[in-house]
């Protein structure tokens, strides 16, 4: 069974959760222990393990991770065509988010391919291949944690990073349903401390739905006011906003892939206050480390390890 002790965010409250004066019951508190002491430093979440020195979610990146020192290790999954869940972060083998860079050296999209045919398909020119969910989790000592970030269930008909409607939400679920059951089958079968997140509401509903013991965090891209209404509808443990979210630092409101945040929201602080741990991606550089740090993040989503450690303590 997949652990259910805290972590950061990690792990699972259980029914030790606070619960706030709402009339409704709604948990509105977690536990400290979901959260960095004050003075501690933010767990180090490798970003598909540490992608900035190995071949990213492969079993070669996650065992370097591990032996670097992570916490935590992030990884995508997606299913393939005969439904077996692979750690992979695109749609398409053969080139990233519709550009020309060549991400393994077959192509289609994942979820039509057979899994011997994913499975086979060589990552970055790395000599790793892509590997299956249970491959990464048997190469993961169990001391380190994994944040298991459902990427697609194997449609393009999806709602990106948005809070949906009843009617949206409901179709939405449907899709996900079955993907989301098969990942969570397999993280049965393990004993590493667990966070599920997602840009996705309905992935969240439905992980929420199959065991509302797991840990989940939405992943937040351009709306603040969407990212705390999903996480305070499924109670989540934790979320993940980009760096440029983070108040207090000199990367607030910074364009990141898109335009930054819009709104007044302080949503660290906020975060905190309903008792959720705020890990922050992605991170690449000592500064922005320390800079995050500073203002008191929980967890710092990184493609290299030891980022505080390369100039001193923030």
């Amino acid at each position: 069974m997949a652990s259910t002790a805290p972590l950061a965010g990690v792990g699972s409250a259980g029914d030790d959760r606070a619960k706030g004066d709402d009339d409704d019951g709604t948990d509105v508190t977690h536990p400290d222990a979901w959260r960095r002491d004050e003075g501690e430093a933010p767990l180090s979440v490798a970003h598909r393990g540490y992608a900035g020195l190995y071949p990213e979610n492969t079993v070669a990146a996650v065992e370097g991770a591990a032996d670097a020192g992570a916490d935590m290790v992030e990884v995508d999954v997606v299913p393939t065509a005969d439904g077996d869940v692979v750690v992979f972060h695109d749609n398409r083998l053969s080139s990233r988010d519709g550009g020309e860079r060549e991400v393994t050296d077959a192509d289609g999209l994942v979820w039509e391919r057979s899994t011997d045919a994913v499975t086979s398909a060589t990552v970055l020119r790395s000599g790793e291949t892509v590997p299956l969910l249970t491959e990464v989790l048997d190469a993961l000592p169990e001391a380190v944690a994994v944040n298991v970030e459902f990427k697609n269930p194997g449609s393009l008909d999806l709602r990106f990073a948005e809070k949906l409607s009843d009617d949206a939400l409901s179709a939405q679920t449907a899709v996900w349903r079955p993907f989301t059951h098969r990942v969570l089958s397999v993280l049965d079968g393990y004993d590493h401390d667990v966070l599920v997140s997602s840009f996705y509401e309905a992935a969240l509903a439905t992980v929420r739905e199959a065991d509302p013991s797991i840990p989940v965090a939405p992943l937040l891209r351009d709306s603040i006011a969407d990212g705390l209404a999903i996480a305070r509808e499924y109670d989540a443990e934790a979320v993940h906003p980009p760096y440029n979210m983070v108040e207090g630092t000199p990367f607030f409101d910074d364009s990141y892939s898109t335009e930054g945040p819009s709104g007044e929201v302080d949503l660290l602080a906020v975060a905190h206050e309903e008792g959720r741990a705020v890990n922050v991606y992605t991170v690449r550089t000592w500064y922005e480390a320390q800079r995050l740090a500073a203002a008191g993040v929980d967890g710092l989503v990184v493609d290299y390890p030891n980022l505080l450690n390369c100039r001193g303590e923030p």
